[in-house]
């Protein structure tokens, strides 16, 4: 994921993960009473009749992160998978170093994650839009969408008010354009929100619980993201800081609608 400059409350100290954890609602979250033709208000019971889906991930690491586990029981049940990568994420290290060469290493991180989560057959479509970029670009990154997430079961993108620019027009474009079942997967809302926070859908939301083989195959692919989990020098830090990362090792992943 990329971040972007000046105060922002990405930027903010977040919620720490040992509050949610304390948030008794989050762990008996039950999906909306209708689904649709994809996924049961369990979040499990439905994935046999999901037959195909495709991710939108603005940055490389926002499927994994939100949407891994997931990602991972789709593969397993032999789903039709193709992600589509908008940006390389070349600009997650803010101008430090090179940004062909990040975006080399990122796309890479990509393809060994996939293959962490068991992954490996998804079809990856590289569209290659400028990161922290894409608000100014929606229009263009719509119409290459339409094609890319019609006629899929099930389409997965970045939320649209997760108060990252690049991943709320990559949320609205998704959902503009999808012709099946459509959720979005929060990333940075985890941080700047908190338990019971009024700006997130809660009573609309879904919960798809993850086996702990599961847990284990996205707690993998994450650690393959190593530009965004070391420290990036200059007295920047990682761009996800364990803390961050915790929001994501959880048993269960939560979609919004």
């Amino acid at each position: 994921m990329s971040r972007v400059s000046g105060p922002h409350p990405i930027d903010a100290p977040g919620t720490d993960e040992r509050s949610w954890a304390a948030w008794p609602w989050l762990s008996t979250l039950a999906g909306p009473g209708v689904a649709g033709p994809g996924l049961a208000s369990t979040g499990l019971a439905g994935l046999a009749r999901v037959r195909s889906a495709v991710i939108v991930a603005a940055h490389p690491d926002d499927e994994v992160l939100g949407a891994g586990g997931l990602i991972s029981m789709l593969a397993a049940s032999r789903a039709r998978l193709r992600l589509v990568a908008v940006t390389d994420g070349e600009r997650s290290h803010q101008r430090h170093g090179s940004p062909a060469a990040l975006a080399r290493r990122r796309t890479a991180e990509t393809g060994v994650a996939l293959r962490a989560l068991g992954a490996q057959g998804a079809e990856v479509v590289r569209l290659g839009l400028p990161d922290s970029r894409l608000a100014v670009r929606e229009d263009e990154l719509t119409a290459a969408l339409a094609p890319l997430v019609a006629d899929f079961d099930l389409c997965l993108a970045p939320w649209d008010h997760d108060l990252h620019p690049d991943h709320e027009a990559a949320g609205r474009a998704a959902r503009a354009t999808a012709t099946g079942v459509f959720y979005s997967f929060p990333v940075w809302m985890w941080h700047w929100a908190s338990p019971a926070d009024p700006r997130v859908p809660w009573d609309r939301a879904l919960r798809v619980p993850l086996p702990p083989r599961t847990v284990g195959r996205k707690r993998a692919a994450i650690t393959c993201f190593t530009s965004q989990t070391e420290d990036r020098g200059h007295g920047l830090g990682p761009v996800l800081a364990p803390g961050m990362i915790a929001h994501f090792l959880r048993s269960v992943e939560v979609l919004l609608p």
